[in-house]
């Protein structure tokens, strides 16, 4: 019986060791949840190794778009799951008016210029791009780079055209803005971009929901509406054959934004995977995967001759973001009448 007593003993103390090793190990554990953070997009990849580095916050990727996170913030409202998320400027302005974010000034808060950041800390923009087309050459099979919005409409580019589903996406959203500025259009007017989307369906685009980069780099989507940082992401980072353009009727250049989720469970960290994105590394990560951050001081001159020259960036314009936010309901409901 002695025996036996002492072997449950040492088993019970056994038991009591490992529990409290494994919450202890929880307790390290340090981790943060970001909504629409893509190892794939904007070189999140990278940014995501640097916070863990940095912090000892592991942030695991997330492959959501925008229209997707905001959707995801709302039904999560009561119970939040996320700590911060990650949206085109509209987005995060949408999030502001829905209370899913809450106040939070990160690390160097005066470096934003005003404009680009809500005054109370609910959403602020890390970084900006510019939109336009990111061509696989070697996928068009001898035909020219197209060069304009125009362009787009030629036969001789069926079924090798792809943007991001502008009912859903920013970036999707983003393109049907710009060529819509293009033409004519404007935020109270989008019927030059939806006959646009409808002339364009002769080409039978495709019309993918999440971010396509290896499906450009691999050829399936020969010609994509994407950012300048995708496409020279691509070419000095992957060695591809590609081009980026700005088309000649001009583009639009937006930012994108975070923010602190509203009652996030693990707050704290949120805060300061934040505070990393706006650091000196943090925003030189950006700079480095040929975005342009939000604090200039982290652009060097190195990652600024990456880009194409100051002269074709001339026709890339900023737009009224608050009514770009305002109305991005609206034309999602249009584009889906008439262009779906």
């Amino acid at each position: 019986m002695k025996l036996l007593s002492q072997l449950t003993w040492h088993t019970t103390l056994k038991a009591g060791l490992a529990a409290m090793t494994l919450a202890a190990g929880a307790a390290s554990a340090q981790t943060a949840i970001c909504y629409n953070c893509p190892t794939e997009w904007a070189d999140w990849g990278t940014q995501l190794k640097a916070i863990k580095a940095n912090t000892g916050i592991n942030v695991p990727a997330d492959n959501k778009n925008s229209g997707q996170t905001l959707a995801q913030l709302i039904t999560e409202k009561a119970s939040p799951v996320a700590d911060v998320a990650y949206m085109g400027v509209s987005f995060g302005i949408q999030a502001d008016k829905a209370g899913v974010v809450s106040g939070y000034k990160p690390a160097n808060w005066d470096d934003i210029p005003e404009g680009l950041k809500d005054p109370n800390g609910k959403w602020f923009t890390i970084h900006s791009g510019t939109l336009g087309f990111f061509v696989n050459k070697d996928a068009l099979d001898g035909k020219p780079v197209p060069k304009s919005w125009a362009d787009l409409l030629k036969p001789e580019y069926k079924g090798m055209i792809g943007y991001l589903d502008p009912s859903s996406a920013f970036v999707g959203y983003v393109g049907a803005v710009a060529v819509n500025q293009a033409l004519g259009g404007s935020l109270a007017d989008f019927t030059p971009g939806l006959e646009y989307f409808k002339k364009l369906q002769a080409n039978e685009p495709i019309v993918p929901k999440q971010t396509s980069y290896a499906r450009v780099i691999s050829g399936e989507i020969p010609i994509l509406l994407d950012y300048d940082f995708n496409a020279y992401r691509a070419k000095y980072k992957d060695q591809a054959n590609v081009e980026f353009v700005i088309p000649a009727e001009g583009t639009v250049v937006v930012p994108y934004v975070m923010s602190l989720v509203n009652n996030g469970p693990n707050a704290e960290n949120g805060k300061k995977v934040l505070d990393f994105v706006m650091s000196d590394k943090g925003q030189a990560i950006w700079a480095n995967a040929f975005l342009r951050p939000v604090r200039a001081s982290a652009m060097s001159a190195e990652a600024q001759s990456k880009f194409l020259p100051g002269t074709e960036y001339a026709r890339a314009k900023t737009v009224d973001y608050g009514q770009m936010a305002a109305v991005q309901k609206d034309f999602a409901d249009n584009y889906l009448k008439t262009v779906r």
